[in-house]
């Protein structure tokens, strides 16, 4: 990953880091994708829509739960180990407290049908926000070497492969998700070729 321009908002500190997960992580009820973008993209300015993009793909890839992949990512970007481990206490302090707080609470009231009701609804909305965020990122494809058809292509067998066929995440990703790199990459050989010619 190549180091963001000095002239770009960034963190300013590692406090900063730890603040502005923690206020990131303590909005993301569901659909984190959509705070994470907003936040980063559109109010704080530290990452472009084509950078978010290319940052929460490796973030997905990667073990473990994407938001908190990403704040490490961003957190080593700026200050380092030291900026990576603030972002990452930033992602987890707070959440784990209300978790726990909540677990304890909800324990007793779990088997209410008004409860259960509930958390059926956060369930819809969670999917609405996941969707708008997509519907958003939507226009960074412009800017991909293969072009929006095969991008749309790609998103079609994915779906598709996941949604309805129900195969697992894993093969998705090694397969379609490999293809699709192996296609970009040849293309970003050709261009690099072309303008090496005289």
């Amino acid at each position: 990953m190549s180091a963001p321009p000095a002239t770009r908002a960034h963190p300013t500190s590692k406090t900063d880091l730890f603040v502005s997960f923690s206020l990131l992580a303590l909005q993301g009820f569901g659909g984190v994708l959509a705070v994470v973008q907003r936040e980063l993209v559109e109010k704080k300015k530290w990452l472009t829509l084509e950078e978010f993009l290319e940052d929460w793909a490796v973030a997905q890839i990667l073990p473990g739960p994407n938001v908190v992949n990403l704040s490490l990512m961003i957190g080593d970007r700026y200050f380092g180990m030291r900026g990576a481990l603030a972002a990452l206490a930033g992602m987890l302090t707070f959440p784990l407290v209300i978790a726990l707080a909540v677990a304890i609470l909800f324990a007793g009231i779990a088997d209410q049908p008004q409860v259960q009701g509930a958390l059926r609804g956060m369930g819809a909305v969670a999917a609405g926000l996941i969707t708008a965020t997509g519907l958003k990122l939507i226009a960074a494809l412009k800017e991909n070497p293969m072009g929006a058809p095969i991008c749309w292509a790609f998103a079609a067998i994915t779906f598709v492969a996941i949604g309805l066929l129900r195969i697992p995440l894993a093969w998705v990703l090694l397969v379609v998700g490999g293809a699709a790199c192996a296609w970009t990459y040849r293309l970003l050989g050709q261009v690099a070729a072309r303008s090496q010619q005289p």
